[in-house]
């Protein structure tokens, strides 16, 4: 059982349904290499179902005060560079199969070392002046909208995660982190969690040693 406390502040309960899978004993792999648009065996496009989605995570987005056409999902970003023909970003055996099942379900993703995270962890809006150095980005700024935060500040986003708790082929722990609009339901994300589980224990080995739907109802 995982001692890991995963919390959802009371404005954004009406807003997001969390999903969250821990993993240990994970054996991460870099994977970059020369870039490539992704073959459609190994990368499939979103389902009927997937495709449904963009709407309630465009609408999501506007409840967090955000403008998806401005600041995008990053599932969307992943679909829209797929669409386009341009080369996949591949960067580790956890990031990619992340990524991979953020397209296919087409809900935003992230993905965490819990090496680099301390003490609990809470999805909660950002203060004024909040921020962080984001993966590729000098600065993401955070104030009034959602980010994870833990003891030491926040860390990531449904937009773009930080350096900070970025993964390498050094985690050996992570939190896989799935931010669903509220409309989907629980089951619905359970099947979400599900696959990106297999994922990840196919592609960087380890287990899973937690799991958390906020709400659960």
């Amino acid at each position: 059982m995982s001692d890991l406390v995963v919390t959802v502040a009371g404005d954004l309960i009406d807003v997001v349904r969390l999903g969250a899978l821990q993993f240990e004993g994970l054996s991460v792999r870099a994977t970059a290499g020369p870039a490539a648009p992704p073959p459609e065996a190994d990368t499939p496009a979103p389902g009927p179902a997937a495709e449904a989605r963009v709407a309630l995570v465009r609408a999501m987005y506007r409840r967090f005060g955000i403008d998806p056409t401005r600041t995008r999902p990053s599932s969307e970003a992943l679909w829209r560079r797929v669409r386009r023909g341009l080369s996949w970003p591949r960067i580790n055996t956890l990031v990619d199969a992340c990524n991979r099942c953020s397209l296919e379900t087409q809900l935003p993703f992230g993905v965490y070392d819990l090496d680099r995270v301390s003490g609990a962890i809470a999805l909660r809006r950002g203060a004024a002046g909040d921020h962080y150095e984001g993966i590729g980005k000098p600065v993401v700024h955070l104030s009034g909208r959602p980010a994870l935060y833990d003891r030491t500040g926040p860390f990531g986003n449904p937009t773009s995660d930080s350096a900070r708790t970025r993964i390498t082929p050094d985690t050996a722990r992570a939190l896989l982190v799935v931010y669903a609009p509220r409309p989907v339901p629980p089951a619905e994300l359970a099947a979400v969690l599900d696959r990106s589980a297999a994922c990840v224990l196919e592609t960087s080995g380890g287990g899973e040693a937690g799991r958390w739907i906020i709400p659960s109802g």
